[in-house]
């Protein structure tokens, strides 16, 4: 059969009774659903650096020349993943990753917000005895601001609180330099633009029984400068800065200066937010 043969064969299959192509039927296949991180998997040098032998860059090192064993097989791929229950192994002693630790710190005035040395006094000197863990704050708040502030190891939960959209609500007790315009309230209710962004908070009111001084603003903002400018455009200054709550954690039996654990339940609803 010549070439143009073959072709016109081809041609007349491809045909249906009304001399019209017949388009070949193309079925779609579904895109796999996205499979959600499992929080008990993680890379093997992630795994020996949150034990405290080394870091990662020097946790890929050993795993390259051989000393490190995953249920008695030796691993040597970079990139390998282990189960948090996996029996691991580092020039023979079983090493374990560091346990999810959460602080709560009731903030003093006059620390920083910050984990870098060389700052002066930081909130990180007020909880250096709460545990061996490499925990750090979630947010931050200023020098002279007060109230409580988060530390945890937990990515999942920095994530948590640090999402713009989705974050964790905080409440701060505001006092300010002079009452409050019931005008100015609801501008802040409504929200408003400062320099071409939009500035917005949860909610806001008077403290009922106080001076109207003093406000209480609930945002998702993990830092507290929005509710310095905020107050800053519309004429005030911000005399006092005290963050009450996050999320469902409150002052409560926590004095300035101290720091406690959260509880299991505690925990439990931090991570359900």
């Amino acid at each position: 059969m010549s070439k143009r043969q073959y072709e016109n064969k081809k041609s007349r299959a491809l045909r249906g009774k009304q001399g019209k192509i017949n388009k070949p039927t193309v079925t779609k296949q579904k895109s796999a659903p996205k499979k959600q991180a499992d929080s008990n998997v993680m890379r093997l040098n992630k795994y020996i650096a949150n034990s405290g032998m080394c870091s990662r860059r020097d946790a890929d090192m050993h795993i390259s020349i051989g000393s490190v064993t995953v249920n008695g097989k030796v691993i040597t791929e970079m990139g390998y993943k282990v189960n948090l229950d996996d029996e691991v192994r580092f020039d023979g002693a079983r090493i374990y990753p560091e346990k999810k630790t959460y602080v709560l710190l009731n903030k003093p005035k006059g620390f920083a917000t910050t984990t870098s040395e060389g700052k002066g006094r930081t909130v990180m000197d007020l909880v250096a005895n709460a545990t061996s863990a490499k925990i750090r704050p979630i947010g931050r708040l200023g020098r002279s601001s007060l109230g409580l502030l988060l530390f945890t190891n937990d990515e999942v939960v920095h994530k948590k609180f640090t999402n713009s959209k989705n974050g964790v609500p905080r409440l701060f007790h505001v006092e300010l330099d002079k009452n409050l315009k019931l005008e100015d309230l609801k501008k802040i209710q409504e929200g408003f633009k400062i320099k071409g962004k939009e500035r917005r908070v949860e909610e806001i009111n008077y403290v009922q029984g106080a001076s109207k001084k003093e406000i209480g603003v609930m945002i998702k903002n993990t830092g507290n400068t929005i509710l310095r400018e905020i107050f800053d455009h519309l004429g005030y200054e911000i005399a006092k800065l005290d963050c009450v709550a996050i999320g469902h954690l409150t002052k409560k039996d926590l004095p300035r200066g101290h720091w406690k654990h959260l509880t299991d339940q505690e925990v439990n609803t931090l991570q359900m937010l």
